[in-house]
């Protein structure tokens, strides 16, 4: 039997706190949603005047952070990204429904070594998708440091 930590609310309404902090310092519009280790979404919040197509975007981008274990970015990152034409996982994006996404703005949320859930962010270019993202993975470290909970937070993340 396995103790699995979960990650819940408050955790999510803090990590999306500071990715908004984080895109309001910058000046960008973007849509943040934290989901859970199934890929369902605990909190997603659009900013006033993002895109409508922001939150759709955002879950996926988190879905397939915390489904396949790993950044999105990874999947078409040359010259090895799996998903590229002609590597192992080309046409990947298509797998559930569409909902899988293989370009920046996913990150899984990883603790103690496990990977918890997921993170996605919606508005920027690909620069400022992963500074607010990597933002509210900070933002997340700095809240369960006291728990002796290890919190990995970094642009790369392949489990």
């Amino acid at each position: 039997m396995k103790k699995a930590i979960k990650l819940e609310l408050k955790e999510a309404r803090h990590m999306v706190a500071a990715a908004i902090r984080k895109s309001e310092e910058i000046g960008v519009l973007e849509s943040i949603c934290v989901v859970d280790d199934g890929g369902y979404p605990l909190a997603l919040e659009r900013m006033d005047g993002a895109r409508i197509t922001g939150p759709q975007i955002a879950w996926n981008k988190a879905f397939t952070a915390a489904g396949h274990k790993r950044s999105t970015h990874l999947f078409n990152q040359a010259p090895n990204g799996p998903a590229l034409p002609g590597n192992e996982a080309f046409g990947i994006q298509w797998s559930f429904e569409g909902k899988f996404a293989v370009f920046v703005g996913g990150f899984p949320i990883v603790i103690n070594g496990e990977v918890v859930g997921g993170i996605g962010l919606s508005g920027g270019n690909g620069e400022q998708d992963t500074a607010c993202g990597v933002a509210a993975l900070q933002a997340l470290q700095e809240l369960l440091a006291g728990d002796g909970l290890e919190v990995l937070v970094q642009a790369d993340i392949k489990k």
